[in-house]
């Protein structure tokens, strides 16, 4: 790694300067310009690179991340990509999602970045709020099937050349009903919120699937 940023950046001097001669020529053809092309975005499958700019329309993705919340529910656990994401008392019923802040799902975050699309479906388990037990298999993969990414800004909004990352992909666990959502970080060319410089963006949790059980 040191040879590497030597050669990118101004050569070493003093008893190692044939090894630092050897190690530039080498960059020369396959280094500086291979590093940077790595932080260009995420690949398909078959090797091309997905910057999801305006140009790439529709936008896509082979990479999210994930999590997780569950609402008037006992004994919550979801498993996803050989993780167990929450696990939940089973004596004590979780608090409803209005009861814990009109705001909660618009201000969630996922913190499981990094998920290659797609690992085996999500395992739930639950009991709602009248106790009945519920175990639940939700496909993330087929729900996002065509690898799109969900999002409500119009293509003529969306700021020109810029990339966009991976989107993060939220499994709420509500009572009897489990939705999944996703949202995206979109620059947007003009501000969202007026006279606000720093509010050029949307990202809004954008409803995919939902199913009552």
């Amino acid at each position: 790694m040191d040879a590497q940023h030597t050669a990118c950046g101004g050569g070493r001097r003093g008893s190692r300067r044939i090894i630092a001669t050897l190690v530039v020529a080498s960059l020369t053809t396959t280094g500086c310009q291979g590093m940077a092309d790595t932080r260009q975005g995420p690949t398909t499958a078959d090797g091309r690179r997905i910057d999801n700019t305006v140009a790439d329309w529709p936008l896509k993705f082979v990479q999210h991340s994930f999590g997780v919340r569950c609402y008037s529910t006992y004994g919550c656990t979801v498993d996803y990509n050989g993780f167990r994401h929450v696990s939940h008392s089973e004596d004590q019923l979780r608090p409803a999602l209005s009861d814990v802040h009109p705001d909660a799902l618009k201000n969630a975050s996922v913190g499981y970045i990094g998920v290659r699309n797609f690992p085996d479906p999500a395992r739930v388990s639950w009991r709602s709020k009248d106790g009945v037990r519920h175990d639940e298999q939700v496909d993330i993969g087929a729900i996002f099937a065509d690898q799109l990414i969900v999002h409500e800004v119009p293509r003529d909004e969306i700021s020109e050349g810029v990339s966009i990352w991976d989107p993060g992909i939220l499994l709420v666990v509500d009572d009897r009903t489990i939705s999944v959502y996703m949202r995206a970080f979109i620059p947007t060319k003009a501000p969202q919120i007026p006279g606000n410089p720093r509010s050029t963006h949307r990202d809004d949790w954008v409803l995919a699937w939902s199913r009552r059980y």
